[in-house]
């Protein structure tokens, strides 16, 4: 368990990247009207997909690891944000199954041919909406690491004092 927590901060920088590397593709593929844009839009969409389900995952059981660490640390100086860890949670796995439905949805109107006209503009506005999603999960992810050390060699029961 501890392993695949210890992958959480290797995996999360996927998602990112690639959603937002999707978001410019997309707009540059509709507004453009190019196709091999639209078509490596896609592609990095569903890769994104696969970096958000992994990030998640291994977030999970780092939220889990945070706790037991919480526990153990009860009587020390050192505390652990369990509450902004459980909103960075809930933001992943919202980031996580937004981009869940837009690849459903994309990949349903790729299918049927109806990826046209308006439903491809809009999924501009769900692509920068998704994006803004993706950054406030990241933001509050960096908020645990650099303003609560969650994650660091700082908050380690060999590297705390108990009271």
């Amino acid at each position: 368990m501890d392993f695949i927590a210890s992958l959480h901060p290797k995996f999360v920088h996927f998602p990112i990247a690639l959603f937002l590397s999707y978001t410019l593709l997309e707009i540059i593929g509709i507004a453009f009207k190019r196709e091999n844009f639209n078509k490596a839009a896609y592609m990095i969409l569903l890769l994104s997909l696969l970096g958000a389900v992994a990030a998640v995952l291994t977030g999970d059981q780092a939220s889990q690891a945070a706790e037991k660490l919480s526990d153990l640390l009860e009587k020390s100086s050192v505390s652990i944000p369990l509450g902004a860890i459980a909103r960075h949670e809930d933001f992943a796995n919202f980031s996580m199954w937004y981009i869940v439905a837009l690849a459903v949805i994309r990949t349903y109107l790729v299918i049927k041919k109806k990826f046209t006209g308006w439903l491809k503009y809009s999924f501009i506005v769900l692509s920068l909406i998704g994006s803004i999603i993706i950054f406030e999960t990241a933001l509050l992810g960096g908020k645990l690491v650099y303003q609560h050390g969650v994650g660091t060699d700082l908050i380690k029961p060999e590297n705390v004092q108990i009271k």
